[in-house]
């Protein structure tokens, strides 16, 4: 056997450093990549409808549906509820670690309805045998979601404040006491290369750069938030960030991650708080500072848009497939 097959792929080098989590909702994936955690969103919801391995939990919850009637929009809109916690048990045999689970992102502007959906998704995964120490609530990191996550964090409900574009939106996230922020990398480099700044080198990228300087922030502020770096575009942003406390990575990286058998350096280290006294974010900063991040502020706008347009996008298919 070569020296070069005998090395260990990236992957695992990898996890050496980092808690690498699943960016997907497909099960085969899942179960041949081995990530530690792994999320659900309406998105991977919608495609799960489809996928034979959650055929019996779809029946299951339509037939339910249909056979207590009622309001056919509210039906809809019960059977995707379902079907989230449902799939998220699924996943949830599949990982030792956590589900990441999305609150309904046309609720990311309401403290009081974003703590109540919470609520109302632990306590069904509750139900279904599945402790809170399994599950991370999925948040829009408006400055509604931040302070409904405080609350909930209070209250032993883990969450994942998640399309974090900004630096004062993410030190406001650790302010909060949020277990894990999940910086959007190739959303940001998506931005700068539409307006005509392409990076030269991986070290330039504006998403890697922004990762490492949040990491670096939290661990001399001694945050107990979690990084996860998220929307990867490449394996090279992936290795830039090897080191950092999380990554999640679809399929299709992390496939190649595992193919390559090259070093594959560690990027980031943590080091000591250094004591220094801050002045909290508060709502007014947090508001002037993300209006004058034209990035941050077109791509937070669009993030929950496009998450509010999944989610409305399978209810919809829900409700046809109830028509049927």
């Amino acid at each position: 056997m070569s020296a070069t097959a005998a090395a260990p792929s990236k992957l695992a080098q990898l996890r050496e450093m980092t808690v690498v989590v699943a960016d997907t909702g497909d099960a085969e994936a899942i179960a041949r990549l081995k990530p530690v955690d792994c999320t659900t969103n309406p998105t991977l919801v919608r495609k799960a409808l489809d996928l034979p391995v959650y055929a019996d939990l779809v029946e299951r919850e339509l037939a339910a549906a249909r056979g207590a009637g009622g309001d056919a929009e509210a039906a809809a809109r019960e059977v995707v509820d379902r079907l989230t916690i449902g799939l998220g048990a699924r996943l949830s045999e599949l990982v030792p670690g956590r589900v990441s689970t999305e609150v309904d992102a046309d609720l990311s502007d309401d403290t009081e309805a974003t703590v109540a959906k919470a609520r109302e998704f632990m306590a069904r995964y509750e139900a279904a045998g599945i402790g809170r120490e399994r599950v991370l609530i999925k948040i829009a990191s408006t400055w509604a979601g931040i302070r409904a996550a405080e609350r909930l964090q209070r209250e032993g409900i883990d969450c994942n404040l998640t399309l974090i574009f900004n630096r004062t939106q993410a030190i406001a996230c650790a302010e909060a006491g949020a277990f894990l922020i999940s910086p959007f990398v190739g959303r940001i480099l998506d931005w700068y290369k539409a307006h005509g700044q392409a990076p030269a080198t991986i070290d330039d990228d504006p998403g890697v750069r922004f990762v490492r300087d949040v990491y670096a922030e939290f661990k001399r502020r001694g945050a107990t938030t979690v990084v996860m770096g998220a929307s990867f575009r490449s394996t090279a942003q992936v290795e830039a960030l090897a080191g950092c406390d999380r990554l999640t990575i679809s399929p299709e990286l992390l496939q190649a991650l595992e193919q390559d058998h090259g070093a594959l350096p560690r990027a980031l280290s943590p080091e000591g708080p250094d004591g220094v006294a801050r002045t909290p974010v508060d709502a007014a900063q947090f508001e002037a500072d993300l209006a004058a991040d034209a990035m941050a502020s077109e791509k937070l706008g669009e993030g929950i848009a496009a998450f509010a347009a999944d989610l409305a996008a399978l209810r919809a298919s829900v409700a046809e497939r109830l028509r049927a």
